[in-house]
């Protein structure tokens, strides 16, 4: 990688930092000072019990915590933290009152809200009663469709202060797409907003609405956004908007039901590119242990700081922002198009709101170099200390353009995880350099290492990404499977014991990771693997190109690389270019990369979060179907795939 870090520290604020602060207190608890980061990590991987302990004593989690903080602590699964707590999510995330901002929301250039805390506060209370009203209590389901509102945050809270399990999509998701999820866990109540904007555009959702209520025969309430809630309910058979159901509910005191530190938060899925989408449970005590530590020492996050990230309620990026109160900040929402009505949109929302933590995507960072923004000349974001990145791996280039383009002197957090845990793996360390190109190491508590094929650790290779001890957020388990078959199978086949997480992944010389993309994406021309990231990392640097997809295509008893990317406007794919291509990559990765195949596509598929899926154009150029096609924002993309003339020869 690069001679010198893009970026080091400040020894002040790191001395004075909310990382500093735990390493005190667990060196006060060890009896012995912790010389690094690193050491500081590989007790907490040591003394799991010493470690979580410090993060719920340090991090004042509102609680009875109980006496046994690990129990079967070498069984994974089966490991169970802080076995004897009671603890309640929204309680720990409702602790601050006054007139504060609570929520700021930014709906496009259309709708602009503020939520104090008091007011967060009695709308959590309205929603509460209104939920026990229909029957809501611990175990129910509260599915809701819904864009990244202030109401979709308050009733998540109210859900889970009565013990309910929540599960929210974003509204763009089709009717397929939404029943194959929430039709799994049968809820209670449905929440659906009455429309909502994108790119300008009034996105109507009324027969799509209207289905799934009806399929899912759950109370159904209408959730206002763009004028239409009651207009909306009329069609649903037994609908009500709600503020109708909100009506007869004083605002009071918020009451809250503290259960098991294990007792189900969430339920999550997969992306149902290869099938029904998995359901994924999550714990309320894993879920808040796990953001707290990740947002108040590796994010250093402290209370009165603003926290952006964008999002839709149908990413697990959406769970872990609105942990953020927990810490006591301002949570600051954005729903649309992040191009809308210019652009700029979002770094207008940040220069105007102070955002101290600013979030999002390696494709939006893409995206905004490509439109040749340069945000650093013409916006203040002095105040945006941290800038995360996640939804599939930063190239170099990309680290680059933030430090040169955005914002000099920032704090760049290349975080990768998944909805399987609700949280990281490798993540950023406000105590350590930032290196190009790299994450800059593994999240405390986490026994993160790189395995071969043969199970065994590997340096300076790329391997398997796994995790050799429990920690507190593996889930629960998955829905409608008693016996745990599916959930061991999905982690735990493929090395007994150990987590391993699908990711194909490399340690760096200085203790950091490169992820190289999934391993189930992952090429294998002449039987030496690839992540499709490298090629990536330098097909996309060219202005030509907009954004790229690479899979393996079986091909005379072999694999070969087949690239297909989407141009510029105004760019034809010629054998000039063809070359060009070829040459970056084999100079910039290796000749093992090089595709065989370089064909141009309209559009690439895309998931609801917006990670391209790679499997699903694997499937169609071999001519098979695609499992679950409700599953992609933009199905139709896959007609630019199949049975294409150039994958015949």
């Amino acid at each position: 990688m690069s001679e010198a870090p893009l970026w080091a520290p400040d020894p002040g604020a790191a001395s004075e930092s909310p990382m500093a602060a735990l390493m005190a207190h667990c060196a006060a608890l060890r009896g012995a000072p912790f010389a690094s980061y690193d050491e500081l990590h590989a007790w907490s991987v040591s003394d799991r019990e010493g470690f979580w302990s410090a993060v719920w004593d340090h991090a004042d989690i509102v609680g009875e915590k109980g006496d046994v903080v690990l129990r079967d602590g070498d069984e994974m699964p089966g490991a169970a933290f802080f076995p004897e707590a009671r603890l309640s999510f929204a309680e720990n995330l409702l602790r601050q009152r006054g007139p504060g901002d609570a929520i700021v929301f930014r709906g496009e250039d259309r709708v602009a809200l503020r939520l104090s805390w008091d007011e967060l506060r009695a709308r959590v209370s309205r929603l509460q009663q209104a939920f026990e009203a229909l029957g809501v209590g611990p175990g129910d389901r509260v599915a809701a469709m819904l864009p990244n509102l202030p109401d979709t945050v308050a009733a998540m809270l109210a859900a889970t202060s009565l013990g309910a399990i929540w599960s929210s999509c974003s509204p763009d998701f089709g009717e397929r797409g939404v029943l194959d999820r929430f039709g799994q866990i049968a809820p209670k109540v449905f929440l659906v907003c009455d429309g909502y904007w994108y790119a300008g555009r009034l996105q109507d959702v009324d027969e799509k609405a209207v289905a799934v209520a009806r399929e899912l025969g759950s109370h159904t309430l209408v959730v206002p956004y763009v004028g239409r809630a009651a207009e909306l309910a009329a069609k649903i058979e037994g609908a009500r908007d709600l503020e109708t159901a909100l009506a007869p509910h004083a605002p009071g005191e918020p009451r809250f039901t503290r259960l098991p530190f294990g007792h189900p938060l969430y339920v999550l899925f997969s992306s149902g590119t290869t099938g029904i989408p998995k359901c994924i449970v999550h714990s309320a005590g894993g879920t808040l242990i796990q953001h707290l530590k990740e947002q108040r020492y590796h994010c250093g996050l402290e209370p009165g700081q603003r926290l952006f990230y964008f999002t839709t309620c149908g990413w697990m990026m959406w769970n872990w922002l609105v942990s953020g109160l927990a810490s006591g900040t301002t949570l600051c929402l954005y729903d649309g198009s992040p191009f809308h009505p210019g652009p700029e949109v979002l770094f207008d929302y940040a220069r105007d709101e102070r955002f101290d933590f600013f979030g999002t995507s390696a494709k939006f960072i893409d995206a905004v170099r490509k439109a040749g923004l340069e945000p650093a000349r013409t916006h203040d974001l002095s105040s945006v200390r941290t800038i995360a990145s996640t939804g599939s791996p930063l190239s170099p280039e990309g680290f680059d353009f933030v430090y040169g383009g955005i914002r000099p002197g920032v704090h760049l957090a290349s975080i990768s995880g998944g909805t399987d845990i609700v949280s990281c793996f490798v993540l950023g360390i406000p105590t350590k350099p930032v290196w190009r190109g790299e994450i800059q190491g593994p999240g405390l508590g986490m026994a993160v290492d790189v395995f071969d094929e043969e199970g065994r650790p590997v340096r300076g290779e790329k391997g398997e990404l796994v995790c050799t001890r429990p920690f507190p957020s593996m889930p629960v388990g998955f829905w409608n499977d008693p016996d745990g078959a599916r959930y061991h199978a999905a982690y735990f086949d493929r090395f007994p014991g150990i987590w391993c997480h699908g990711d194909f992944a490399e340690w760096t010389t200085h203790g950091g990771m490169v992820i190289h993309g999934r391993s189930d994406a992952t090429l294998n021309p002449g039987g030496v693997r690839i992540g499709t990231a490298e090629i990536y990392n330098q097909v996309e640097r060219m202005d030509e190109v907009v954004e790229a997809l690479c899979v393996g295509q079986e091909w005379d008893g072999d694999v070969r690389v087949v690239l297909f990317v989407r141009l510029a406007e105004g760019v034809a794919l010629d054998d000039e270019l063809v070359s060009a291509i070829q040459a970056r990559i084999r100079s910039g990765a290796s000749p093992r990369h090089v595709p065989a195949r370089v064909l141009a596509v309209d559009d690439i598929p895309r998931t609801k979060s917006g990670k391209i899926t790679e499997l699903a154009v694997r499937e169609v150029i071999h001519g098979r179907p695609v499992k679950n096609v409700e599953a992609l924002a933009n199905p139709e993309a896959l007609e630019h795939f199949a049975g294409r003339a150039e994958l015949r020869s």
